[in-house]
């Protein structure tokens, strides 16, 4: 089998990269020669995998967070098309956050998630495709394997990287979390799915459109999305009080979340956000833009290695 792996060597605050010589050693023992490219900037691997793509490799494994794991799925992609590849995309997962992998049922230590990328099977998976505005105000395009959020979701996402991230991801997202309540206010936003509107109770605390269940280091926000049914699982989270925000979060972050009053669940294959205020979004928990936002489930999109 012909293997490489894309790492990003910043994630985990830098400790991807320390830690890469040892996991280097168990992944050729396990999967024999494997080609490791490092990434150097944003987006780079895209470029890394759309190259390893046209090299004919049969598994890349994306080595870092969720970031790097979306870029890698964006290989996967030309022109809002799917490649037709026949190679497989690996989860590795090095980083801070993790909510790809927990969809997955891969787990966090390196040693049992090289087992899967062994021995594991292929999953075709869909991605979703969005168009937004960027941070620079133009259009942009971006896939996602996992989860799109906007109102508080694209705020706590700026917030995630901070002094909590090199000991726990989750704690890292639930300070960034509470950090972000403090300032949120709730927004007003137009909602449409297949082509129809949704009528709104209130202002918004936060909108989840989920091919994977999880985001924010763990808030299984979408527990009934499959990443092979061609729909996405759309979660809309009405404006909360900060009491009612924290003695709820248990809720909030369990895969009881549709019991919540202030919550509802869709599913649609088109989505259609708009807003007058500026609605920041988050893109497998990076945040690259604000509304408005169209997104298309693309099925079948690419093959994932899963246990």
């Amino acid at each position: 089998m012909k293997t490489a792996a894309i790492v990003n060597p910043r994630s985990a605050s830098g400790k991807t990269g320390k830690r890469w010589p040892r996991i280097a050693q168990q992944l050729e023992k396990r999967l024999g020669p494997v080609d490791t490219r490092f990434t150097e900037r944003p987006a780079h691997a895209i470029d890394l995998a759309r190259e390893l793509i046209d090299g004919g490799y049969d598994l890349i494994i994306a080595a870092g967070g969720d970031g790097t794991v979306n870029e890698v799925a964006n290989g996967f992609m030309r022109d809002g098309r799917p490649v037709q590849a026949k190679a497989a995309l690996g989860v590795l997962p090095l980083g801070t956050g993790g909510d790809f992998q927990r969809t997955i049922g891969v787990p966090s230590d390196a040693g049992k998630a090289i087992e899967i990328l062994a021995r594991g099977r292929r999953m075709e998976v869909d991605l979703g495709r969005a168009m937004f505005q960027g941070c620079n105000g133009a259009r942009r395009e971006r896939a996602f394997i996992n989860l799109v959020s906007f109102g508080m979701g694209g705020d706590v996402a700026a917030r995630a990287r901070n002094f909590l991230s090199p000991v726990s991801g989750s704690a890292a997202f639930l300070w960034a979390t509470l950090a972000s309540f403090v300032s949120y206010q709730g927004k007003h936003v137009e909602l449409e799915l297949d082509g129809q509107p949704v009528p709104m109770r209130s202002s918004i605390l936060n909108i989840a459109i989920g091919n994977g269940r999880f985001h924010g280091g763990g808030m299984h926000i979408c527990p009934l999305a499959k990443l092979d049914d061609g729909l996405l699982e759309v979660t809309v989270a009405d404006s909360l009080g900060w009491l009612t925000l924290i003695k709820d979060l248990p809720v909030l972050y369990s895969d009881n979340v549709y019991s919540h009053p202030k919550t509802r669940h869709f599913r649609a294959r088109r989505v259609v956000a708009r807003s007058a205020e500026t609605v920041r979004i988050e893109v497998d928990g990076e945040p690259l833009g604000a509304l408005p936002l169209e997104i298309e489930i693309v099925p079948r999109a690419c093959q994932v290695m899963v246990p």
